[in-house]
């Protein structure tokens, strides 16, 4: 192992976490945005819709750049404009503004996370094991601490420029200098055997496409918690309202553990192993949320749902990088979008069968619909047969088994 793909590893995984930083900060004081503009109710939804729409045009047009221009580039200034964008939402003044810095901060994150998860399947892939988990529990620190700090503005009443301009200030400069370490594809350790196999390799998209569900299904089951943990706790099992601020926080801090011991998870049993026991995780922890009597069942339901969830993002990643180790740039970039899909469903979806039918029998849906992993877990070990034929078949050899890793 050398130190330029552990610096290039830590670097990266600083990026994550910044960025988990910025979009909590974001998404944590969506109240405090909309009294300052004065945006209505009826408005609001279009504006938090625009942000995942842009993020997907801009990890489709990642892919398309990432021809001609490095993805550590990429990431070297898209990470900079989304903390300017964030600034630039707590300083404006008029609702014009607001759109275009809300704007500029979607297009933006679509390139950051399209561009980070690429260096991070080509880090993993250097690197012989699982590490693509650990990226993504700097990401869930970053929110934490994104949420904390959005939490003492909120406290103390400062305006969204004064919370922001601190946290922009040391961090621009940080992840300008950090990214000096960024390690492409090209700048690692000799390329895998694998890799140069799949050299010119095109990415075929219903290979993909179970990973593409996956993706979707995942971000369905995280929106949902984000977006109506606090109201059912409190509407549908009675607790107080306090009490109702716990379950998310919860969701985070364990989602945060189970990625930071998932890799070892996945280096003893392989990555389709763990994707199914995080698919029935999660499935328990909805069917406890569904069926709870009170409130501390449910957030023993939530906490599960956090140990489940995490998974599967970071490995529907990695596997990707799997499936197509010559285009895995392009691969990433792909199925980056139905993570804005995922997002842009579970909430609504939460919330018409909410209304329709009840908020007890819309948890089940999400539950539905993670179990449906276990259908396609065999693609998390998987990669398309090079040699004509154009079926799957089984690696010999999963990430993460023994301690040869690939």
């Amino acid at each position: 192992m050398t130190d330029v793909l552990r610096r290039g590893r830590a670097s990266l995984a600083f990026s994550f976490l910044v960025q988990g930083v910025a979009f909590a900060l974001l998404v944590t004081r969506i109240p405090a945005i909309q009294d300052r503009y004065g945006v209505s109710d009826a408005l609001l939804p279009a504006f938090l819709a625009a942000v995942p729409i842009l993020a997907g045009v801009g990890s489709v047009t990642t892919e398309r750049l990432v021809k001609r221009v490095r993805p550590s580039r990429l990431l070297r200034w898209s990470q900079p404009v989304v903390l300017l964008a964030l600034l630039g939402v707590g300083a404006g003044e008029r609702m014009v503004e607001l759109g275009v810095a809300l704007a500029a901060f979607g297009l933006a994150v679509g390139v950051l996370d399209a561009s980070m998860n690429m260096l991070g399947v080509s880090l993993q892939r250097s690197y012989g094991r699982s590490i693509m988990l650990s990226f993504h529990a700097a990401y869930s620190l970053g929110g934490i601490v994104g949420a904390s700090l959005a939490w003492a503005g909120a406290h103390w009443d400062l305006a969204l420029w004064v919370s922001y301009l601190p946290v922009v200030a040391v961090l621009l400069p940080a992840v300008l200098v950090g990214s000096r370490w960024y390690v492409d594809d090209g700048d690692a350790a000799p390329a895998v055997e694998e890799k140069a196999a799949g050299e010119g390799q095109v990415v075929v998209f219903k290979w993909l496409l179970p990973l593409c569900l996956v993706m979707t299904v995942a971000y369905i089951g995280d929106s949902t918690v984000s977006n109506w943990s606090a109201k059912y706790l409190q509407d549908v099992l009675g607790s107080s309202e306090q009490m109702a601020t716990v379950p998310y926080n919860v969701y985070m801090v364990t989602t945060l553990l189970g990625r930071a011991i998932g890799d070892l998870g996945v280096r003893r049993f392989g990555a389709v192993a763990v994707v199914r026991g995080g698919a029935l995780v999660a499935a328990g922890g909805f069917a406890v949320v569904a069926a709870a009597p009170g409130a501390w069942v449910g957030m023993l339901g939530f906490t599960l749902l956090g140990l489940g969830l995490c998974v599967l993002v970071p490995q529907t990643f990695a596997a990707a990088g799997r499936l197509f180790p010559g285009a895995s740039d392009a691969a990433v970039a792909r199925l980056n979008v139905f993570n804005y899909v995922g997002f842009l469903i579970g909430s609504p979806l939460v919330g018409a069968l909410g209304d329709l039918w009840s908020y007890r029998g819309a948890m089940l849906v999400p539950m539905v619909l993670v179990l449906v992993t276990l259908v396609y877990a065999r693609s998390f070990a998987a990669q398309p047969d090079r040699y004509g034929g154009g079926h799957e078949r089984p690696r010999t050899a999963d990430v993460g088994r023994g301690s040869n890793g690939l």
